[in-house]
């Protein structure tokens, strides 16, 4: 799944090829996309003009003139790219927008699992599922205080509770192996039992990770690409996600792979250790 670095890459994308342009036609290929009523979506969005591309953890926001939003989430492998209509529509494309600039933005799926819907701009702030994220992994609104405050009282190990977006939006299972890497703290450990010192260094390299994947245009495992259809390069900064077995560059230990609330998880059983 597209983490935040990878989110926010495609956002940039997007509004460096397709803002200010006005939808001229939506062509729906696989109406499950949407959520609400496809024929309505349609027809709604035809003639707006794409004001600037916004984001809120790993939902993207389409903000159209005349206060109207798009909300879409790539889930495990949604793709955003900008293509000629000569060109033929490819297998796992299932929406169509037509700009005005004769390009059309193609949403492309093969898990079928993303989704976008309309809404009006002034109710985005209460939508349910943004309502539930946390703030966004930057100095200005992630307070460390209040971090430390929120996880006394998580009883989940401290992986899955960085998993559930209520704490810091945006992480997911790269990222959330790296920065626990970083940290010194292992998967396994309860929330509630990080010290304030632990949970500073955690709050701490959370920021600067999501920034150096951010500058490195994301992580590209298997299919990830951005909106040009390039790569991400921080694969090659990873420290343990996709390490199994190889020496940990801090102490030499083998990294180990385990299953965490139900993910994958690898990391340093020297470095790491249970408390």
């Amino acid at each position: 799944m597209p983490e935040l670095p990878e989110v926010e890459t495609v956002r940039r994308g997007l509004e460096k090829l397709v803002c200010g342009e006005r939808i001229e036609n939506v062509k729906i290929i696989y109406s499950k996309t949407i959520i609400g009523n496809p024929d309505e979506f349609q027809k709604e969005l035809c003639g707006h003009r794409l004001e600037n591309v916004g984001r809120r953890g790993k939902y993207l926001l389409f903000n159209f003139d005349k206060g109207l939003s798009m909300v879409s989430h790539l889930r495990m492998e949604g793709k955003y790219f900008v293509e000629s209509p000569e060109l033929p529509i490819e297998k796992h494309t299932h929406i169509v927008f037509q700009l005005s600039n004769g390009q059309q933005l193609r949403y492309n799926d093969v898990r079928k699992f993303g989704r976008m819907r309309l809404i009006r701009t002034d109710e985005l702030a209460g939508l349910p599922a943004l309502m539930k994220l946390g703030p966004e992994p930057i100095v200005a609104s992630f307070d460390k205080e209040e971090f430390f405050e929120k996880l006394k009282h998580k009883k989940k190990m401290i992986k899955p509770a960085l998993l559930d977006q209520t704490l810091v939006a945006g992480l997911g299972n790269i990222y959330t192996d790296e920065v626990l890497w970083y940290s010194k703290i292992n998967p396994q450990t309860p929330a509630s039992h990080l010290d304030r010192q632990e949970v500073s260094l955690l709050h701490d390299e959370i920021i600067k990770e999501l920034k150096r994947a951010i500058a490195a245009g994301g992580t590209t495992v298997f299919t990830y690409t951005d909106t040009f259809g390039h790569a991400g390069s921080f694969q090659s900064q990873l420290h343990v996600y996709g390490k199994k077995g190889q020496p940990c560059e801090r102490c030499g230990t083998l990294l180990e792979k385990i299953v965490v609330g139900q993910r994958g998880t690898t990391f340093c059983p020297a470095c790491q250790k249970v408390r």
